[in-house]
């Protein structure tokens, strides 16, 4: 079994990646992994074990058609990650993100097709469906983006629809809540709000902190991916929540108790464009279908998370240093 995750060395991509190459997933043990990312500031070779037999590592972009027509070949299936994530760079850069998220996707997939790759998952997002004021979106939900990032997320679930529906591709979709783990970068809100206050630094609270979003451990988004490539239906969405729901504020105390700061260590900031008031999921589907149950309890990863953090600065703080020289 050889597979190509793209965006391997990414946040969530890694993960999945290292889950692989350590046995993690059942019937896995012996596949071959290639990694394709581009290596933006988003992607961290260090993500990645230095040396494995199992582990070969490409650096490209996927909007480079040739590249995938020669990599491609050979592979039994796709992964698909990568993709630009940050809600706030969308606001300012929206060319990037419809360029590597639709245009990358559709690169992408035209490669597998030309190739005969058999399988592919596309890991998407819940933000495609917009904002809900009460219950949860299910598969069927009607997609209405905010943002250049969800918009872009959302053109690129329907050109991978399409692939499915117009040249018979066996491709899945996953749509996840909100990720948190190690290796994430601190741009995002859980390492961003951690690291700044190892720092002594405030944290920026966007509006009036209600915004409600529900929570995810990257360990289960991963097992749901997986769980999905094996035994998801071709053309199918599936839904992948973590049940943990909180406010930005209430999120914002707990990261505040867990680093032993104060109140005062709270900036309240102007609220962004577009920011969605509040995402739920409903994951039945997968649950029902594939046996899908997040295993980590929220303030155990959250916990674990935050110490994860604090003891490796070696990795975050060049990260921060170079975002800061870039700003």
């Amino acid at each position: 079994m050889r597979l190509l995750v793209t965006g391997g060395a990414g946040f969530i991509g890694s993960h999945y990646v290292r889950g692989l190459l350590a046995g993690h997933h059942p019937g896995y043990e012996d596949a071959e992994v290639t990694v394709l990312d581009k290596l933006t500031y988003a992607g961290n070779r260090d993500n990645l074990p230095g040396r494995h037999p199992r582990l070969t590592c490409v650096r490209g972009d996927v909007c480079d058609l040739p590249l995938l027509l020669d990599l491609l070949p050979g592979h039994d299936a796709v992964v698909h990650f990568a993709a630009e994530s940050h809600v706030d760079r969308s606001l300012h850069a929206a060319a990037e993100f419809v360029r590597t998220n639709a245009g990358g996707t559709q690169t992408l997939l035209e490669g597998v097709l030309r190739t005969g790759v058999e399988r592919v998952v596309h890991v998407s997002t819940d933000e495609v469906y917009g904002s809900i004021d009460e219950g949860s979106w299910t598969e069927d939900s009607p997609l209405l983006p905010n943002t250049p990032y969800a918009a872009s997320k959302a053109a690129s679930d329907l050109i991978a629809r399409s692939y499915w529906s117009t040249h018979g591709v066996d491709l899945s979709i996953t749509r996840c809540s909100n990720n948190y783990g190690p290796h994430q970068h601190p741009e995002k809100v859980i390492p961003r709000f951690v690291t700044n206050l190892m720092e002594g630094r405030r944290v920026p609270l966007y509006g009036d902190g209600l915004n409600v979003r529900e929570w995810l451990h990257v360990d289960d988004h991963c097992r749901a991916v997986h769980l999905v490539l094996t035994g998801g239906r071709a053309g199918e969405v599936y839904n992948v929540g973590g049940g943990d729901d909180r406010t930005n504020a209430a999120l914002t105390g707990e990261l505040l108790r867990l680093c032993g700061a104060g109140p005062e260590m709270v900036e309240r900031v102007a609220d962004r464009k577009g920011h969605d008031r509040r995402y739920s999921i409903d994951d039945t589907k997968i649950r029902e279908e594939l046996g899908y149950a997040p295993r980590v309890p929220f303030e155990r990863g959250l916990a674990d998370t935050a110490a994860w953090y604090r003891d490796n600065p070696g990795w975050w703080k060049p990260l921060k240093d170079s975002e800061e020289e870039n700003r």
